[in-house]
Formats: C-alpha cells, structure tokens, sequence
C-alpha cells in the first residue's frame, strides 16, 4: 500500500466540446472549448454504462430540494470568457460564499463574477454581486453601495474576520491579482489589499481560506494558484497534444502549461500579512492548485492544510505546532489515486461521516476518473474508500467541482453533495457518453439504516431541482432560512447561480452552533466540537471554506435524529480551552463564547 501511494505516475489524456445554452437548451455549435482540471491523464473506463441514471430521472418522490432563485430575489448571470470556452481562463469562474456580513444573524450571499477577454483588456469591470437576507426568503442586492468593487476577471471567494473586529471580511481571488475588503461595520467594504500585503500579484488565484495556522488568534490565509499565463498570447484552441481530448480540439490546459505557485499569508495581527510561502515551503513544484481545506486530520490541536491540484499530485501539509509543515500527502494516502495515478482534483471538504470521531476527506476530480472518498485511519494515514462507499464508480463520467458534507434530512449522518460540469462544451454529443451540462450528487449516508460507510445516490430519484443539468462550479451549504435545514447554492457556467431550499419531508431534531473566539480567533475557526445526545457523540470542525472557490455557513450544523435534547457539548479551541456544556433542548441555535460558555440562544426562525 504504502509502495502504491508513492508511485508517481505522469499521465496525461486528452479533452472536450461546444455548445451555447439558450432558453435552457443546449444548442452544438462548432468548435470551442473548455477549460478547467483537464486530468488528461488516463483514457480510464468508456463512459457511457454510467450516465444511464439520467435517463431514468423520474420524480418518482418529492423534491428533496426546490429551487427558489429567482422567488428569493436572485438575479445575476455569471460572465466566464466565450459559450465555446476557446481558452482556459473561461472555465472556472463562479465563487461565491454565504455569510452573515451584517450581523444580523442570517446568511446573505456574495457571488463572484468573471469576465471576458475583451472586457478584460479593455478594463471593464464586472464587480461581484452582494445580496442582503430580508429573513422572509427573499434577499436583496445591496451591490451598488457596498464598496465590493473587485474589477478584474474573478474567480472565488473566501470568508473570514481577519482583523478580530467581529465582522467577517471578505477575500476575492482573481486572475493577475487578488483582493482583501474590511468590513466597516455599516453594509459596506473597504479595499486594504495594499496595505494588508495579500495582493497575489500576476498570479491566477482560485480557492482561498483563512485558517489560524499557528493558534496566535489571528487567520493566517492560503491561495490556491493556477497556471501562468498570459492573456495576449494564449496557446490555441486545439492546437498541441495538451489541447485534445478523446481525439476532438479543446481548449489548452493545464498540463503544457507553468504551474503558479499558491502562497500562503501569515496574519502579523496588525491589519497586515507576511508571504512565508518560500520560507514554509509551501507548494515548490508550483503545481495547478484548485481547491483548499484547513483540517486537523490528526487531532493534534494544530490546523494541516489540504490542496486539491490538477493533473499533478493533491499535496498534505502536516503541521508541526511549531509554526511549520511538513508535506506528507503521498505518504498519507491522498495525494495520488488508490492505484498510483495523479489525478485532476477540484473540489474538497472534510466530516466525520463514519461517526469515528475522526475527520474524512471527499474530493472531486476530472471525468474519467472516480472522485475520492478518503477515510480517516487515525494513524496518519487516509484509505480512498470511494468505491466500497458507492461514490466512486458512478461519478467517473462525471467532472465534479464543488463538494459538500452536510447532513440534508437532519439524521445525525453526514451526506454529500457535489456540483458537477465539463469544462469543454465540445463533449456534448460526442459518442463516449460525457455531458457538459450534468446533474448534481446527492449522497445519502446509510449509516441511519445500518450501512455505515455506505451512500446510496438519491438526487436521480428526488426530481426538481436535482434532476436537472448545470455547468456546476462552487457549491456551499447554510441554513438560508434558520430552519435548521441545510440549504444548498450551486454557481453555474454562463447561467444563474441556483438557490436550493431544503424540502426533506420529515426531518430530524438539530442544533447549530455558532463559535466566537476569544483568545483564539474570533471565528473559532478550528475548534472542534463534540456532541453527544441518546448515547451517540457526534464530532466536526470549524470551518467556512472548503468546496470550490466558495465560502458555507461557518455555523456548525449537527443533525440529531430523533434526539430532542442534546446531553452535552464539548468544545476544543484552538487556544486550548476547553468548554463542557448542556443538556440543552434540540432545534435550536446556540452562540457560545470561548470561556463564557452559551450567550445566546435562538429558536428556529429567529
């Protein structure tokens, strides 16, 4: 096992096709592209046996989730270069990110733009999109005057208070440039890019996370970089081996191309950051960064970091508590495939699924290729459980992108929600059974009847919503509506973003929690949280990024079953204190307060 993991195979495959969508449908025009995580590597199992769920997508059940985008005020089309998708820049775009900026207790959400090659070089600004939760299901575009005034080509976002104030900031990842917005406490931004020293100059950033590395109290943040290009001398559509896939021209990328470096900034606690990535060693093969996840995955009390590459090994930064890391990756487990292969990851995100008490990874990667599902051994060490857990098989025809843990119906088990969508338009009709619109995941845990470990995927059979094609990219979960119901939002290639309400008939009893640190970050961004209700202890982790390009309710979200209270609570900050709380009553939202325990306490619908 531990010879597999190490091996390092290069391989390299090819990809994609065209199409334009106009009223919903999906037209084929001639030759264009796509672009993203092209895993050209191996030419894997022939596609086609796998898509067969989508042509028996019969709603059969009632929609699991409804879609309410536009009831909810949601008006916003995301711009990403041409319909043909001729160049690699125009095929990742769609960050976007829930959270509560006002303070008001309800999530609002931020979607990114991007743009296109002439408004690109022509300066033409496509600045993202804030929208205001009027805590009645509907939202409203506060845009205009809120100071988030990112003009560039955007690609994801990320969420966090950097500065300690109480008010989350936000971080804007874009090409040749990146930017960080202080929140001023009144709806409105202030551009501190400069002055904070997190500019990512000349470089392609995608994901990001503030994550407090080092336990000083303060969110240190990583970026994700892509490939180094240049945007007046592009390489041509279908032009080298690089720029095919399964024999038809694509768009060219990332393998023929120079990696960018990530960077990762040190939070100096004074409004300003230091790059330590040379000194940290951080990413020193320049490798084509996509998505990025702090995690303790070895409880040590200190916060690893995870990144997601494409066409190139996925990298594990064990943290030493002294303020260094160590890449570990091949030798955990999740840097290659379970049989050797570097594979074209995307999207990531980690929960406890088993119910172990040890946090798991699932991570997306290009079509032709299973996705991951990497178990926890609690040595160190990570197992790809993808196919005995029935995520991995049925994904291969799939390109996956943003990946979510949440626990849908509330029964105390983490599922999995994953947005996928081809990168290159030029698939679309072409005889090996890829799609470049496709329909999203939902994987139900079975562990509630018995199967633990096992998923079985339901969104085939829910209808609505779920049964529908998008060109997914980010996907984040929040609880939109304080109902104690996970709601999802999925961005979506040259489209609508779109706004999932979580209608599960029947669900079970919950709790939420919202963290806010004292010495620690005042997030609580890596404390850890144990429940335990009916004499089962539930564990999971403070976080807001993961996924792709994308920033979820940082809340933590347990699903209770049909426990109406929960025993106790144990919460682990990063500082090292350590909170005992409870019994308290189920459906409901607690703020606790590192050191003061519970300070508010908020019913559904608050």
């Amino acid at each position: 096992m531990a010879i597999q993991r190490m091996r390092k195979l290069h391989v390299t495959v090819a990809a994609a096709v065209l199409l334009v969508a106009l009223n919903g449908s999906w037209i084929l025009q001639g030759a264009a592209q796509t672009a993203a995580p092209k895993n050209k590597a191996p030419a894997a199992k022939p596609a086609t046996a796998a898509r067969k769920p989508d042509a028996t997508t019969q709603a059969t059940n009632p929609p699991l989730f409804v879609d309410v985008t536009h009831a909810a005020g949601i008006d916003f089309r995301l711009t990403c270069g041409s319909h043909e998708k001729l160049y690699i820049l125009e095929t990742q775009c769609g960050g976007a990110a829930a959270f509560d900026f006002d303070n008001d207790g309800w999530m609002d959400i931020v979607l990114v733009d991007g743009s296109t090659l002439a408004d690109y070089r022509a300066g033409k600004c496509h600045p993202p999109r804030l929208y205001r939760n009027n805590h009645d299901g509907t939202f409203t575009d506060v845009s205009a005057k809120s100071g988030l005034n990112f003009c560039g080509w955007g690609y994801g976002v990320a969420i966090g208070d950097f500065d300690n104030d109480g008010w989350e900031d936000v971080y804007i990842t874009g090409f040749h440039g990146s930017a960080l917005y202080r929140n001023n406490h009144d709806g409105t931004f202030t551009d501190v890019t400069k002055k904070a020293g997190v500019a990512n100059a000349d470089r392609w950033g995608t994901s990001a996370a503030f994550g407090d590395y080092d336990n000083d109290g303060n969110l240190d943040l990583y970026v994700a970089n892509y490939v180094d290009v240049d945007i007046d001398n592009l390489p041509q559509f279908g032009s080298t081996q690089f720029c095919q896939y399964r024999g038809i021209p694509v768009n060219c990328g990332p393998r023929g191309l120079k990696g960018a470096r990530d960077r990762l900034y040190h939070n100096n606690g004074d409004g300003t950051f230091t790059d330590v990535t040379e000194k940290l060693g951080m990413d020193t093969q320049s490798y084509y960064g996509l998505g990025v996840l702090w995690l303790d995955y070895d409880k040590d009390g200190c916060l690893d970091l995870y990144v997601a590459n494409d066409s190139s090994p996925s990298l594990l930064y064990h943290n030493d508590c002294k303020g260094g890391f160590t890449e570990v990756g091949a030798e955990a487990g999740v840097a290659y495939s379970s049989d050797g292969r570097e594979q074209a990851g995307m999207g990531i995100d980690a929960a406890d699924y088993d119910g172990d008490g040890w946090p798991d990874i699932v991570k997306t990667n290009f079509s032709d290729d299973d996705n991951n599902l990497y178990h926890n051994d609690h040595n160190g060490e990570f197992t790809d459980l993808a196919g005995a857990a029935g995520i991995g098989t049925i994904s291969n025809p799939y390109l996956g992108f943003g990946a979510k843990f949440l626990d849908y119906d509330n029964d105390g088990w983490f599922d999995i929600f994953i947005a996928n969508g081809h990168v290159d338009p030029q698939v679309e009709g072409q005889s090996f059974g890829v799609g470049y619109a496709e329909r999203p995941f939902l994987f139900h845990n079975l562990a509630g009847k018995s199967k633990n470990g096992k998923f079985e995927e339901v969104g085939a059979k829910a209808g609505g919503a779920l049964a529908k094609k998008y060109v997914g990219r980010a996907a984040l979960t929040a609880d939109f509506w304080n109902r104690g119901r996970q709601d999802l939002l999925i961005t979506n290639l040259d489209a609508s973003p779109v706004l999932l309400r979580n209608e599960v008939p029947s669900p079970g009893h919950w709790l939420r929690i919202k963290t806010i640190g004292s010495k620690s970050n005042r997030d609580g961004f890596g404390a850890k949280v144990e429940i335990t209700a009916e004499g089962v202890t539930r564990y999971a982790e403070v976080r807001a990024g993961s996924s792709f390009e994308s920033s979820s309710d940082p809340r933590v979200h347990f699903g209770l079953g049909p426990a109406t209270k929960v025993d106790a609570i144990m919460i682990r900050w990063p500082s090292g204190q350590v909170d005992k709380l409870g019994p308290e009553p189920a459906d409901q939202e607690l703020v606790v307060r590192e050191g003061k325990g519970v300070v508010t306490r908020q019913d559904a619908g608050h």
